[in-house]
């Protein structure tokens, strides 16, 4: 029942926002616009595709490179850790029975106290990574942000939006309005001057 709901609004806030459009894009019909039809008629909102803007822009790219590779870093060095804790417990284990009371109930605390360290470091390098994650999530959410902005002023618009499969706020939009190959080619050219 909630899964219904869910589909109205959006299908609701979707009629909306194109009927919200078609009123924006509509020509005017005072006595300029009919005084000078050679004029053509300029789109003031456009959509960027996400999706497709975050497919072909290279910085994205690399950000994503550069968080695999601290990731798969944080997991060697989190299982090498682990192997090596789990080689000390085994050597224990093996050697437990002829062990007198007292070194085994101190190598067991000590094992305790690893377990506890190792089990912390593993928090503190997962905190660590989704940190970074999110300072480069931010960085790249305010550098496509900043561009947009200067390129809508630039070329006019009134309103960018986006479109993505994930979160599809704009459930139609006509392929002439969608600028992301021009916005991906130009964070591009931006982003190679940025890395000279």
């Amino acid at each position: 029942m909630k899964t219904k709901a869910s589909i109205f609004t959006k299908i609701s806030l979707g009629m909306l926002l194109a009927g919200s459009l078609a009123a924006c894009n509509k020509p005017k019909t005072d006595d300029k616009a009919t005084a000078n039809p050679a004029t053509p008629n300029k789109e003031t909102i456009v959509f960027v595709n996400s999706d497709t803007l975050l497919a072909k822009y290279d910085y994205y790219k690399d950000m994503s490179k550069r968080l695999e590779d601290k990731a798969n870093s944080a997991k060697n060095d989190v299982g090498s850790r682990t192997q090596a804790f789990q080689r000390e417990v085994a050597e224990y284990q093996k050697g437990a029975n002829t062990m007198p009371a007292d070194q085994r109930q101190s190598t067991e605390q000590r094992l305790q106290r690893e377990q506890q360290e190792l089990q912390g470091y593993q928090q503190n390098a997962t905190a660590q990574f989704q940190n970074d994650q999110a300072s480069e999530n931010t960085k790249l959410y305010d550098k496509i942000a900043d561009f947009i902005k200067s390129y809508a002023k630039e070329k006019g618009y009134k309103l960018v939006l986006t479109y993505s499969k994930a979160n599809p706020t704009v459930l139609y939009g006509d392929p002439g309005l969608d600028v992301t190959a021009d916005v991906a080619k130009r964070l591009n050219d931006a982003y190679s001057k940025d890395k000279k």
